[in-house]
């Protein structure tokens, strides 16, 4: 119980209440508007754990070659691996689990905002309501007079399906498999299989969720996308070739 007040005090109140006042004074009354700003806003928070992630997965991408040979040369000595690998890691100064810890933080915000377009905002969440803010009565959930952000819809998830794998196919590795190889390396299929996987996840999941949620995802994914065009650009552009 006290967890749960807290991650209500702390995450859903703020959100929600955030949610509540974009709509009440940003021009038009738009909800899904409002669901825009507020997601572009926590992105634009959370740019540098963006950016922090997006360079750990893209170095851990790009030493998947010199990972490869360690395994060919180690095969049969699992130990002598795992030291080699670690130093491997250590010399070029790569924290493999680098690139997790920034998806760790943003996941509680993810689950308040999914509590926030979840829950809705009938009476019984208006209490959440801060006392400088007006009671915005009913909130119209319609998306430029189009699309119902409180009920399912399987454009906005495909859509957000399609974003996933554009941003997941920007961080793997552009090798070409060897054909010489007759076993597969286990590490490149699971990378294979996840840039199918997770968009088709996220397709099935937001088309039976609030496709507020899939706005969300979509946007999100949209600017996840331009902050790594940014960095690996920029970064390709300090590297030249």
């Amino acid at each position: 119980m006290f967890l749960a007040d807290v991650f209500n005090f702390i995450l859903y109140q703020p959100l929600f209440n955030a949610l509540i006042g974009l709509y009440e004074y940003f021009p038009g009354r738009d909800f899904g508007i409002a669901v825009i700003i507020l997601t572009l806003l926590i992105k634009v928070a959370l740019y540098p754990l963006g950016s922090l992630s997006i360079r750990a997965q893209k170095n851990l991408s790009q030493l998947q070659p010199k990972i490869q040979e360690l395994q060919k040369k180690y095969k049969n000595d699992k130990e002598k691996l795992v030291k080699e690998t670690l130093e491997l890691y250590k010399r070029e100064k790569i924290n493999p689990f680098s690139g997790f810890l920034p998806l760790l933080v943003q996941l509680p915000i993810l689950i308040a905002l999914f509590q926030v377009f979840w829950r809705g905002f009938g009476p019984e969440q208006i209490i959440h309501l801060y006392g400088f803010l007006p009671n915005p009565g009913e909130i119209n959930p319609f998306f430029l007079g189009l699309v119902n952000l409180s009920s399912p819809n399987i454009v906005l998830a495909f859509f957000a399906g399609v974003a996933q794998f554009w941003q997941t196919k920007m961080l793997s590795p552009k090798s070409e498999p060897n054909p010489a190889q007759k076993q597969g390396n286990f590490q490149q299929l699971m990378q294979r299989q996840m840039l199918y996987f997770l968009p088709i996840f996220t397709v099935l999941i937001l088309w039976r969720l609030p496709s507020a949620i899939g706005l969300y995802w979509l946007v999100t994914s949209f600017f996840t996308i331009a902050q790594q065009y940014l960095i690996l650009g920029s970064k390709s552009n300090a590297q030249p070739r």
